[in-house]
């Protein structure tokens, strides 16, 4: 289990319903370290201010995990935590390691726009 206060995901049919019910989606996959857990923070921070996408994490030592460890789009990917951009079930980016706010909200506001209240 991942202790942040974003909601958690915790297998593979939970995730496939959220991406079926939710047109902007960002997921962390990731565990409690130190290139994971400043993303988590990041995401925790703008979820309020990004209303329109829906945040989420899943732990990537589960093996329900196995829908974004095998993404063609993480192929190659070095480091963790893996972060998905999802715009109506599709991954329109995908992101690895450690991120910064600027990074993240530059990635939200092209893929999905910037928050109304901007």
């Amino acid at each position: 289990m991942l202790y942040t206060n974003l909601n958690h995901i915790e297998t593979a049919d939970q995730h496939a319903k959220i991406l079926a019910e939710n047109e902007n989606v960002m997921v962390c996959c990731g565990r409690m370290g130190p290139m994971c857990i400043p993303v988590y923070g990041v995401m925790e921070e703008l979820e309020g201010s990004y209303q329109h996408v829906k945040f989420f994490d899943m732990e990537f030592d589960n093996p329900e995990a196995h829908v974004i460890r095998s993404l063609p789009e993480v192929r190659g990917f070095m480091g963790i935590p893996f972060v998905i951009y999802y715009k109506n079930g599709k991954v329109v980016k995908a992101t690895s390691s450690i991120q910064s706010r600027e990074q993240v909200t530059s990635i939200l506001d092209a893929q999905f726009g910037k928050p109304k209240n901007a």
